[in-house]
């Protein structure tokens, strides 16, 4: 997304905070509960070429959206809390979930005291190559071929292109381009091609799991914290709807099994990766209700509404993005505001994010 359709929906949400309206509608649109999704916590700006600068927010911003949520009238509960209050139809104080994709080791370091701090819960969704040391983190990868280079000459469906890469504006150009061409490929070929322009410019993709990722010994001491749900995000981080049945239904469950071997504890929740609607539709719903999990979580954008109770597997989120780190946000997000008109907001507070 440019930087003017950023700035044009930073208005949008805005006006909807200043002018009140969202607290006006908020008694219609609250709904029972929200996901709050995050990947990166890290402090510090971002770069002048960041592409996935969307992933990353910082440990103070944390702070901000407990308290925001608190404010706003939300108590913040477990996955096993919500899932509950979901199938008995408790919908008293509306709830927050806190959840962490892919397992970064940065919220080990920046996000757990928070959460240790305030005693409160949160869920971390793990794929499990990566800390198997197998999963490829291409779109870190392309971001590093990408700063190191000041042009790419690669073949585009066919046809050969050279994208500029001097200015950080002609970097962020060819990544959104490379990038939305990688997500609209089969992931074999997509991750292919990546893995081929890391080798061509010496960057070690390879390396970038064992360097980002939790490894098994963290997330065996996250999930001995009670207050810590070890949930799945599938095995190599693939978007299922591009998979056959079986290839899907693998993906789900080796990560499932995989898990529970490593850490001992019943794994009943799920976040598919990506989560838009090219990555996960009806059929990944039935799968993952179908191999026992209580919850998935899509990253359709939206709040929990007591009709969910029938959809446990197709559960919307918002997103926490590092473009949106201002409490206002959190506050027209959580009122349901900007889900009631099509089109103003499509991923809760980050429609933004060029990756998972």
């Amino acid at each position: 997304m440019s930087q003017g359709a950023r700035r044009l929906r930073k208005v949008a949400l805005s006006a909807l905070h200043y002018s009140g309206a969202d607290s006006v509608i908020a008694p219609f649109t609250r709904g029972v509960g929200a996901i709050l999704t995050l990947h990166h916590v890290f402090p510090g700006k971002p770069g002048a070429f960041e592409p996935n600068r969307d992933l990353k927010v910082t440990p103070e911003f944390i702070v901000q959206v407990i308290q925001q949520v608190r404010a706003a009238g939300f108590e913040i509960v477990s996955l096993d809390e919500a899932h509950f209050r979901l199938v008995e139809g408790e919908y008293g104080r509306p709830f927050v979930c806190f959840a962490f994709d892919d397992g970064y080791r940065d919220l080990i370091e920046h996000a757990y005291p928070v959460f240790g701090r305030y005693d409160l819960p949160f869920a971390v969704y793990v794929a499990t190559d990566y800390p198997s040391g197998h999963g490829e983190l291409w779109w870190l990868g392309l971001e590093r071929v990408i700063i190191k280079v000041g042009a790419l000459d690669v073949k585009i469906d066919g046809t050969q292109r050279r994208l500029r890469c001097g200015s950080a504006a002609e970097k962020d150009t060819s990544y959104r381009k490379l990038y939305g061409w990688l997500r609209s490929i089969d992931e074999n070929d997509a991750r292919g091609f990546v893995r081929e322009l890391c080798a061509s410019v010496d960057v070690d993709l390879a390396g970038l799991g064992p360097e980002l990722m939790l490894s098994w010994k963290q997330i065996r001491e996250l999930g001995a914290d009670a207050r810590v749900t070890i949930g799945s995000h599938t095995r190599r981080h693939y978007a299922l709807a591009k998979l056959t049945l079986a290839e899907a239904r693998a993906e789900i469950e080796e990560g499932v099994r995989r898990l529970e071997r490593e850490t001992g504890l019943s794994c009943r929740h799920f976040a598919y990766p990506y989560g838009d609607q090219a990555s996960a539709g009806p059929r990944e719903f039935d799968l993952a209700r179908e191999l026992g999990l209580k919850t998935a979580v899509t990253m359709r954008s939206g709040l929990i509404h007591a009709q969910h109770r029938c959809a446990l597997t197709a559960l919307p989120s918002i997103s926490l993005s590092g473009e949106y780190q201002h409490p206002r946000y959190v506050k027209v997000a959580l009122s349901g505001a900007p889900f009631a008109f099509s089109g103003l907001t499509h991923k809760g507070t980050s429609q933004t994010s060029a990756a998972p």
